[in-house]
C-alpha cells in the first residue's frame, strides 16, 4: 500500500486442536495475519483465558508481529479450542466450545478510538453467538467512519446464528464474503429465490452492499458489485486441508478494496493467497 491502512478484526481467537496438535484459529486471526502481511497496521479484537492457552496464544502472536493491544484476558473463561477434523479431501470439520473468553469481549473507550480510526473491519456471525461480544460488535461498528469498509465474513458454524444476527449484520456491513452453501442458507433465511446471480442481487440491492464476494471452493469465486461482475475459476492446487483459506481471501479482498484495485485483479490476487493456503497444513501460523 501507498499509505499504511488500518484494518482490524474483531471476533473469536482460539485454538484449533487437530489430532497431531494445534494451531492459532478463529476467521478474525487468520485475516489479520494475512491483512499485516500485505502491509497494512491490522489489529485483533478479542479476548483469551489466563489459562496456559491463553498464554501460549499471546506468545505466538508476538512473536508472529501482530499486536496484542486489544486482545483482552478474561479471568472467568477458559480460552477458546475447536476440535478439528480433516476428511481427505481436506475439508475440516470443527467442534466450537462455548462459553469460552472470546464470547465476553469487552467494550471500551480504547476500542472506540480505534473503531473511530479504522480504514476497515472485518466481522463474523460466529464472534456474535454470546451477547456480550455480539453488543461489543454492533458498538464496534457504529462507531466507524461512514467511509470504512465493514466486512461480514458470514463464517457459519453450527447452531452458532440465527435470522436475526444475519439481518443485523447485513445491515451494518457494506461489504459482503460468504461461500455458495452459505449463500442458499442466508437466501432462505429471507425468503430468496432464483439463479446464483440472481440472489446476490437480491442481497445487494436489499441490504445496499458495495461487493458481494462469492466463493466457490474448487470452482473459483464471483465478485459482485452493483457495476462489476468477475468470475475468476481459482488456481489449482493439491489441497492439504482448506482451514484459513477462506479467510486468506476476505483479507486479499479487502486490501484490495482499500486499494481500489480492478474486482478483476482482487479476484485473482485472492484466488491465489488462498490456493496457497489449502497446500499447507492449517491457517499458516
Amino acid at each position: 500500500m501507498k499509505q499504511k491502512k488500518i484494518i482490524a478484526g474483531i471476533g473469536e481467537l482460539l485454538w484449533d486442536k487437530f489430532p497431531e496438535g494445534k494451531h492459532i484459529g478463529g476467521a478474525p486471526a487468520n485475516f489479520i495475519h494475512y491483512t499485516k502481511a500485505r502491509v497494512a497496521d491490522s489489529f485483533l479484537v478479542s479476548s483469551v483465558g489466563i489459562d496456559k492457552d491463553g498464554k501460549d496464544i499471546l506468545k505466538k502472536l508476538t512473536k508472529l508481529g501482530l499486536a496484542l493491544s486489544y486482545i483482552g484476558q478474561d479471568i472467568k473463561h477458559p480460552t477458546g479450542a475447536v476440535d478439528v477434523t480433516v476428511d481427505n479431501n481436506g475439508i475440516p470439520e470443527y467442534i466450537i466450545n462455548k462459553n469460552v473468553a472470546w464470547d465476553f469481549i469487552s467494550w471500551s473507550d480504547k476500542l472506540k478510538k480505534l473503531a473511530q480510526k479504522a480504514d476497515a473491519v472485518c466481522f463474523g456471525s460466529l464472534g456474535q453467538r454470546a451477547e456480550k461480544s455480539r453488543k461489543t460488535i454492533k458498538q464496534f461498528l457504529s462507531h466507524t467512519s461512514e467511509s470504512c469498509l465493514r466486512v461480514f465474513d458470514v463464517n457459519l458454524r453450527q447452531n452458532f446464528f440465527n435470522k436475526n444476527i444475519i439481518h443485523n449484520s447485513l445491515t451494518l456491513a457494506n461489504v459482503l464474503k460468504l461461500n455458495d452453501e452459505e449463500l442458499l442458507v442466508v437466501s432462505g433465511l429471507f425468503s430468496f429465490s432464483g439463479s446464483e446471480k440472481e440472489l446476490c442481487k437480491q442481497i445487494i440491492e436489499t441490504f445496499d452492499l458495495k461487493v458481494l464476494a462469492l466463493t466457490k471452493g474448487d470452482k473459483g469465486s464471483r465478485l459482485i458489485s452493483k457495476t462489476e461482475n468477475s468470475f475468476h475459476s481459482g488456481f489449482p492446487v493439491k489441497v492439504i486441508d482448506t482451514v484459513g483459506a477462506g479467510d486468506s481471501f476476505t483479507a486479499a479482498l479487502t486490501v484490495g478494496l482499500l486499494e481500489n484495485e480492478s474486482l478483476e485483479k482482487i479476484n485473482e490476487d485472492a484466488n491465489r493467497l488462498a490456493s496457497e493456503v489449502c497446500a499447507r497444513k492449517g491457517a499458516a501460523f
